[in-house]
């Protein structure tokens, strides 16, 4: 009796795990011994430090980029999300909070870290809202917002470089030390707790299950009373600040925040979510998955930056062949 009680209870946690579902994890593992040996450095502390840092940043944007996708949208502003974002926060520190002369207090910082936060979170409810009003396709409207967002960071800033508040710099370059050289990164204990949140609210809430409704089939989800409008812009709204948070960490490994930042954020993320099995139609997939994705894509990126022998010209190429082998492979088993 007890036996099948902790089989449920192990499947709730890991959600529905089919055949095709194990490919990602595969391939993941498969990334795992190639590197390990094509590149001696791979399992070193530096290296899994890196892995964790980078990874960090498209965790916690992949988790938005989850809820967007499993209600059957699209969002192509979270990379100008991210810098409109960082460059707020960098703005309001060097002219408000740090030109103010004296040592920059806790409070300040606060408000410099959540005005951005708040405005990212305006922008999305902004998107999420004119997708539902005008019916138009998410694609078009975040098409546009990914300009304006762009356009702001860019009117803000005049193209120069601004300093961030030493707690994002603490964040995303320090950690807890765990002995040796090992270290656990404050980016990467974020990132979980950005993820596990995500995880509680889509497994245990209703609003979870009314995203999966949304994306699975609107229509029947309309008809039983669940207001799709609504769930479509919170959604919106969850990816455009997560897009923030994931700015203002990747902003504080550099320290600076310049124009240049979270270019390829989108294609990355959103390479991420599909990667670990996350439909790009709505209903399907869930955060384990997205994490797996944001493993393996980091696992790959940073393992072909240690090996040697690959022309540094060649490393984006042979990036992009094994994305398209995997999703070739996850695409074949979910139609079978």
């Amino acid at each position: 009796m007890s036996q099948p009680v902790s089989q449920n209870r192990l499947s709730t946690l890991l959600g529905r795990w089919e055949a095709r579902d194990v490919a990602p994890l595969v391939s993941l593992t498969l990334l795992v011994i190639f590197f390990t040996f094509a590149a001696p450095n791979f399992l070193k502390p530096a290296t899994l430090t890196a892995i964790l840092k980078q990874g960090s940043v498209l965790a916690i944007v992949s988790v938005g980029l989850t809820y967007v996708l499993l209600c059957g949208e699209i969002d192509l502003a979270v990379g100008t999300m991210a810098l409109w974002c960082a460059c707020c926060c960098g703005w309001l520190f060097e002219n408000w909070a740090a030109g103010l002369g004296g040592e920059v207090s806790l409070g300040m910082t606060a408000l410099v870290i959540l005005l951005p936060l708040a405005s990212c979170a305006a922008l999305g409810f902004l998107s999420g809202g004119l997708t539902v009003a005008s019916r138009l396709p998410s694609f078009i409207i975040s098409l546009a917002m990914m300009f304006i967002a762009e356009g702001l960071a860019r009117y803000r800033t005049k193209s120069k470089m601004y300093e961030v508040p030493h707690l994002l710099a603490a964040v995303g370059n320090e950690g807890v030390h765990l002995g040796g050289r090992y270290m656990l990164p404050y980016s990467a204990m974020l990132a979980a707790a950005v993820f596990m949140l995500g995880h509680f609210v889509l497994r245990y809430t209703r609003f979870g299950r009314y995203v999966y409704a949304t994306g699975g089939n609107r229509q029947a989800a309309r008809l039983a009373g669940i207001r799709t409008g609504r769930i479509v812009l919170c959604c919106m709204a969850i990816c455009a600040v997560t897009a923030g948070i994931g700015g203002l960490v990747n902003s504080g490994r550099m320290t600076n925040v310049t124009l240049d930042q979270n270019k390829d954020l989108l294609l990355s993320a959103v390479a991420c979510v599909v990667l670990g099995g996350t439909s790009l139609f709505g209903g399907e997939g869930s955060m384990g998955k997205t994490i797996v994705g944001v493993l393996t894509f980091t696992v790959l990126s940073v393992g072909l930056m240690q090996i040697n022998w690959i022309d540094d010209l060649a490393r984006q190429l042979l990036t992009g062949l094994v994305l398209m082998v995997a999703l070739v492979i996850n695409g074949v088993l979910a139609r079978k």
